[in-house]
């Protein structure tokens, strides 16, 4: 993927798969059932649970996304394998404070109960990549939500009781504590570990790669959909960072452009590495007109999002 996803552009990308690796994954369990009572309005706080222990898993009472809590600790962050790009240099220890994150990617049911909830507005668009009936489709319900921008992903975070995920929470929850290249470790990617290559040729339903979980059990990080972060995007950001539960530059670039992380499913083995940063135009709330490509920002069949929380 290159550095800059185009805005409502799909590229038409011819990519061979692997002969060899094309085991059918084994999808796990989702939850079977949602919430029916009316879900809190925005900025609902989060559940907390004190002491809690790596790899812990608990469920949102909110849409019932399970999350993983990841523990403190000190990782590298960055690219260290021989495709590194220019703006995942130079690579870095950063110091994390513990934190929850989604184990899934936010899906089509999910997002509907934010919508339902008067909360958030509907995807810019209900289609998907190659099906132009996706997000309004029953079939779709466990498959990740796309055609939202920046905005529309926080706002769902903070519906849900979360928030969008920093840049280096995302790394770390994909990464652990050595010096992987993928969420998996250092096995060549193949379409049993994930989604991505063109190997289905669009989105496939979130949790369906159990073999390329994190170290913490993190699934979906290389490929089906690209996911939002909350940081905006500097090219240069890695050499000034702070050490400490970084949060992205201070300063947003002229076209509000935000960091986006995992790769999607046309991506190739590359851009599926952990380490791997695009910066994708983001939302402008100051803008006058919200319903002018300014306000809204990119919104593509290829982003989707997470969330997570404190």
């Amino acid at each position: 993927m290159k550095k800059l996803i185009p805005i409502l552009a799909v590229i038409a990308i011819l990519a061979s798969a692997c002969g060899a690796g094309n085991a059918e994954p084994t999808a796990i369990p989702l939850p079977t059932a949602f919430p029916t009572n009316t879900p809190p309005s925005i900025n609902a706080p989060a559940d907390v649970e004190a002491n809690a222990a790596s790899g812990e898993e608990r469920a949102s009472g909110v849409d019932g996304m399970p999350a993983v809590y990841i523990p403190d600790g000190t990782f590298r962050m960055g690219g260290m394998d021989p495709d590194v790009d220019r703006d995942e240099e130079p690579p870095h220890n950063v110091t994390m404070k513990g934190f929850w994150m989604d184990k899934l990617e936010v899906t089509n049911a999910m997002y509907t109960l934010c919508v339902q909830a008067g909360a958030c507005e509907p995807p810019q668009t209900f289609k998907s990549e190659t099906r132009e009936s996706y997000f309004n489709n029953p079939e779709f319900n466990d498959f990740p939500v796309v055609y939202v921008t920046w905005l529309q992903a926080d706002t769902y975070c903070k519906w849900a009781g979360r928030r969008l995920p920093t840049e280096a929470e995302w790394e770390y929850a994909a990464r652990g504590t050595d010096y992987r290249t993928y969420p998996w470790g250092e096995d060549r990617p193949d379409s049993s570990r994930g989604n991505f290559n063109y190997f289905v040729g669009d989105t496939t339903r979130v949790g369906n790669y159990p073999a390329g979980a994190s170290p913490f059990g993190i699934l979906d990080m290389a490929g089906n959909v690209t996911e939002w972060v909350a940081d905006f995007y500097d090219l240069d950001y890695y050499s000034q960072s702070a050490n400490v539960n970084p949060t992205g530059p201070g300063a947003r670039s002229e076209y509000f452009n935000r960091v986006v992380r995992g790769g999607t499913f046309q991506d190739v083995f590359k851009d599926v590495r952990l380490a791997n940063r695009a910066s994708v135009r983001g939302s402008n709330p100051q803008a006058d007109d919200v319903y002018s490509e300014d306000y809204l920002g990119t919104f593509s069949p290829k982003i989707g999002f997470r969330c997570s929380s404190d």
